[in-house]
């Protein structure tokens, strides 16, 4: 049942309800010691007494909270209340991707902008050994300002880390919901496999939400989860540099090498991906302005770069030239 305004939790104050999932509900509170709102995220008392569920809820308050960075949601406290957990959390105004993109495709200037974004906090959750296994448009959020923002973190995997998620395969679609290693259509090719995974396995996914933010479309859909699941092993995305969208081949290449089957052949960190992007920025007629600043990103030249990135790269010098 719905917490009413008034209710206290801690040294919160309930002020209204802003929505409800699979993993809990969200309100605005009132922070009465530092006299601000935050966002309350509360585990109902049904779900309470579910050992997994609870352990997602802890992992997702622990992992975040471990984290600081401007791209990754700032979670400020987690408690219990009468035996119901909570988190508190930043309140954030804006929109998730997936709600961007129900108007349809994304501007590429401003689709490249997000990936940056999402690229720079992914890699801060990969600095501290944080593979977050569940990249989609729902869990990206920008702000009115444009600050893209990585959510929910009850699915990382931290190496070394006693809070992993089970290993077991169990998947999450539109239709029926359960606790996974990802969501079907932007799970890696390891992911579907059921085979260990790492941070490459988060630029899959963001490779896929790339995609999408260009084409309005998924690189990898079927009638089923299994139709799809299929697909994302053995079918290649279809093209997406379109003369009418303007997208140029340059970023094109980018989208495929996150896609690519074998983790070896894609871009081999995030750093690598955001820098990437950054070059393409001009090419786009706008600016990563979210992303890694230029001292961050300069070190990336001298050590060399993986395949992918010189293969990239070299795609872009001659597409400007």
């Amino acid at each position: 049942m719905p917490l009413p305004p008034g209710t206290r939790l801690g040294y919160y104050e309930v002020v209204g309800a802003i929505g409800a999932g699979g993993m809990g509900e969200v309100y605005r509170a009132r922070d009465a010691r530092l006299n601000r709102d935050v966002a309350l995220k509360v585990l109902p008392a049904s779900f309470a007494s579910d050992v997994d569920r609870l352990r997602r809820f802890t992992l997702e308050a622990q992992t975040a909270g471990a984290l600081n960075h401007p791209n990754v949601l700032t979670v400020f406290e987690i408690g219990d209340h009468d035996g119901q957990p909570f988190l508190a959390a930043e309140l954030l105004t804006g929109e998730t991707i997936r709600e961007k993109l129900s108007h349809g495709p994304i501007p590429v200037s401003k689709a490249i902008d997000y990936a940056c974004q999402t690229a720079s906090g992914l890699s801060a959750a990969h600095a501290r050994q944080i593979t977050h296994r569940d990249i989609k448009p729902e869990n990206l959020f920008v702000t009115t300002d444009g600050r893209l923002k990585i959510l929910d973190f009850g699915l990382a995997k931290q190496s070394g880390s006693d809070l992993n998620a089970s290993d077991d395969t169990r998947l999450e679609s539109g239709t029926s919901r359960g606790v996974v290693l990802g969501t079907v259509g932007y799970m890696s090719p390891e992911q579907v496999r059921a085979r260990p995974v790492d941070q490459r396995s988060d630029l899959f996914s963001l490779g896929v939400v790339l995609y999408e933010m260009l084409s309005g479309e998924r690189p990898f859909a079927g009638g089923s989860a299994v139709e799809t699941m299929n697909a994302i092993l053995t079918q290649d995305a279809a093209e997406i540099a379109s003369p009418g969208r303007g997208l140029p081949p340059a970023i094109a290449e980018i989208v495929r090498h996150c896609l690519e089957k074998q983790p070896d052949e894609r871009f081999q960190s995030a750093r690598d991906l955001a820098f990437a992007l950054q070059a393409t920025s001009g090419l786009s007629g706008g600016s990563a302005s979210g992303s890694m600043s230029s001292s961050t990103a300069a070190p990336l030249v001298a050590t060399g770069g993986t395949r992918a990135r010189r293969r990239v790269m070299a795609r872009t010098r001659r597409t400007s030239s």
